[in-house]
């Protein structure tokens, strides 16, 4: 990706400019490469040493010596190397004109001495090798021990300070990504507007720190990222260093800390020394909650913890910045709440950009973004895709484009089309569709009528959120699944809108009642999603007209005081049981409304949860037509299947052809 701006070329700069050839690299001579270039030529020198000369058995010897067969031998201390005569009669083929055999003085010795008694043989007695000798018992030794003492103690302490070895774990554990390599910038970043303006300044001041001390203005020295996770926080943040072109040191929170305590202070310590030292530049700090957690008693950890001491070091660290060192530092939580106030007070991460969840628009310019690297086809509607994915984050989005490209490969297909990118959002949010599993007819049926009562309600409801399709596929842990299409955003919950979803969710279980004569535990997620939103509309919305708009929600917390034994609820019993009762009848007249305008439109629900059986998945504009009373007409399961088998089976007639004709 660029930016768009020019970089200038200079000597410096070695990949500035066309056809520039990199610098050979220069490769430094450590003295411990020549030690063990001489301890593996020592090794093969022993090696040839110790196979010089062909070995015989020593049974073998004392028969050559019994037949007269040596002219001459030489007696080292373990071994003995000797020459045969010419012109042997009766010599073996094979057998060399020296050889070699092992010795031992006191074990071969005596019986040595007898076989040479009376025979015309050359005898010399070799004393040790004094080279040998003290190659194997002093400079071998001396090299090892000398390997060790660089290695351990040496070139450690030129890399972690005096404490050696040790130290090393006080080093910062950071990945430096050089301002040659931040190729992020603001063009890569999709969905997040809001937030690439309130950051655009620290991008200023990093290019340009006169301009700001020309008034005499501090700009905020961290900043602080906050949004759920996989709305591109590390993204924005690599981003402000590649438009800045500064070096960007990366760690995360949970890399300081070590089993040793203290060694997470002095990683910060280590680290802020680097970056003003590299500075202008930016230190990014991931999920900064694993070590910026509120301090206090109980079992939280006291003055010795070893998060506690890490965090002090970082504050020290901030409040000791001049204001002429151009650091900036970022952090990156999805956990403000748990965050210590030290931390987010002004003067240190007193500027927070939220990144939230995108909307609509910023759905369709980061899957924009993210298409640019694939071939789509012109006729994929990315509007619509969009509108699908309402709570996607930038990283669910990233998800479906790639998982796309990958249906579409796997389907041999010249481009990504929509109905690719539909199953990847299904695959991604759901699971993979199981379209290979049995499934027994009677449970066929009653998924068709479970998800018919949905569909039927989701496409018939004005409050609710248009019926996007319906399928009775296993996909992830459901038998079936309907899915909606939301219009636009919801920023808020109306009332209306509530009721719809909970007469949504019990639609399943009502039209197995009603249609199959029993119920089944399909429902299971249906009751759970409408009990948790009876409550939330009951205790945190205030949509109770017997409760009044009073919150009775739990608080994690008081003053971020750690509270070990959980938390106690701010109502009486009385009031908790008036909140069961009122929940209660929040769901009994959703189910009772749901449930008699399911009866009341009988033929509508049946209609098309036989279609349903027939084809398996059924579109938002294939209800509608069933709701007008038409007829559907396109190929079924069946019809798919055997035109796919007849596929494979043409595909198969010509290879096997091709074959042939070239055998032929």
């Amino acid at each position: 990706m660029t930016d768009g701006k020019e970089k200038k070329q200079t000597p410096d700069n070695p990949k500035s400019g066309k056809g520039s050839k990199k610098p050979v690299p220069a490769y430094k001579r450590n003295p411990i490469n020549f030690l063990m270039i001489a301890l593996l030529v020592f090794a093969g020198f022993m090696l040839l040493h110790a196979r010089s000369g062909n070995e015989i058995k020593w049974s073998e010897f004392e028969d050559f010596l019994e037949k007269d067969w040596v002219k001459s031998i030489d007696i080292h201390d373990t071994k003995i190397e000797g020459e045969f005569k010419g012109g042997i009669e009766g010599k073996p083929e094979g057998v060399p004109d020296e050889f070699m055999v092992k010795f031992n003085q006191e074990v071969f010795g005596k019986r040595l001495n007898e076989l040479l008694i009376g025979k015309d043989i050359e005898v010399t007695n070799v004393g040790p090798d004094i080279w040998m000798l003290l190659i194997a018992q002093w400079i071998l030794p001396l090299a090892l021990f000398g390997f060790v003492i660089y290695f351990v103690f040496i070139r450690n302490m030129r890399q972690g300070g005096a404490g050696g070895m040790l130290m090393n774990f006080g080093r910062s554990r950071h990945r430096l990504h050089g301002k040659d390599k931040a190729n992020v910038t603001f063009l890569d970043v999709a969905g997040i507007e809001e937030a690439k303006e309130e950051v655009s300044e620290i991008i200023e001041f990093l290019k340009s720190p006169k301009k700001f001390q020309r008034l005499g203005g501090r700009i905020p020295r961290g900043v602080l990222l906050v949004g759920p996770p996989g709305c591109g926080k590390t993204l924005l943040a690599k981003a402000i260093a590649g438009e800045a072109e500064v070096p960007f040191f990366n760690i995360s929170g949970s890399d300081f800390v070590e089993m040793f305590v203290g060694v997470g202070a002095s990683r910060v310590r280590d680290l802020f020394k680097q970056a003003k030292d590299n500075s202008p530049c930016i230190i990014f700090l991931d999920e900064i909650d694993a070590i910026g957690r509120k301090r206090g008693a109980g079992f939280a950890g006291g003055g010795h913890d070893e998060r506690e001491q890490t965090l002090n070091a970082i504050l020290v660290e901030m409040d000791g910045f001049d204001t002429n060192d151009q650091v900036i530092v970022i952090a990156a939580t999805n956990r403000r709440d748990i965050l210590d106030g030290a931390l987010t007070r002004p003067g240190r991460f007193d500027r927070q950009v939220v990144v939230p969840l995108p909307d609509l628009k910023g759905r369709l310019e980061i899957l924009g973004v993210h298409a640019r690297k694939i071939t789509i086809d012109p006729a994929a509607d990315l509007e619509r895709l969009a509108r699908g994915t309402p709570m996607f984050s930038g990283a669910d989005l990233a998800a479906i484009i790639n998982e796309s490209a990958l249906i579409a490969t796997m389907a041999d297909k010249e481009s990504v089309e929509m109905s690719d990118l539909e199953e990847a959002r299904d695959k991604v949010r759901w699971g993979r569709a199981k379209r290979s599993r049995v499934i027994d007819e009677t449970d066929k049926k009653l998924a068709a009528y479970h998800e018919a009562g949905h569909a039927f309600i989701q496409a018939s409801l004005d409050e609710a959120d248009p019926l996007h399709k319906v399928s009775i596929i296993p996909r992830g842990p459901m038998g079936g699944a309907t899915f909606a299409l939301p219009e636009k955003d919801r920023n808020y919950y109306t009332k209306r809108y509530c009721q719809a979803q909970l007469q949504i969710c019990f639609g399943g279980r009502i039209a197995e009642e009603l249609f199959c004569d029993d119920i089944s535990s399909g429902a299971q997620s249906d009751i759970q999603q409408a009990t948790s939103l009876a409550r939330q509309m009951v205790t945190v919305w205030g949509m109770s007209d017997k409760l009044g708009p009073i919150t009775y929600e739990a608080d994690n917390g008081m003053d971020g005081m750690y509270m070990p034994f959980g938390n106690e609820k701010e109502y009486s019993e009385k009031t908790a049981e008036k909140i069961d009762e009122e929940v209660k009848m929040v769901l009994g007249q959703a189910y009772s409304d749901a449930k008699n305008f399911l009866e009341t439109n009988r033929e509508n629900v049946e209609g098309i949860a036989k279609a349903l059986l027939k084809y398996e998945t059924l579109d938002a504009a294939d209800v509608k037509v069933i709701l007008d009373g038409g007829q559907l007409d396109k190929p079924t399961v069946a019809d798919l299947l055997a035109a796919e088998q007849a596929k494979a089976d043409d595909s198969k007639e010509e290879t096997g052809q091709e074959q042939k004709d070239k055998e032929n």
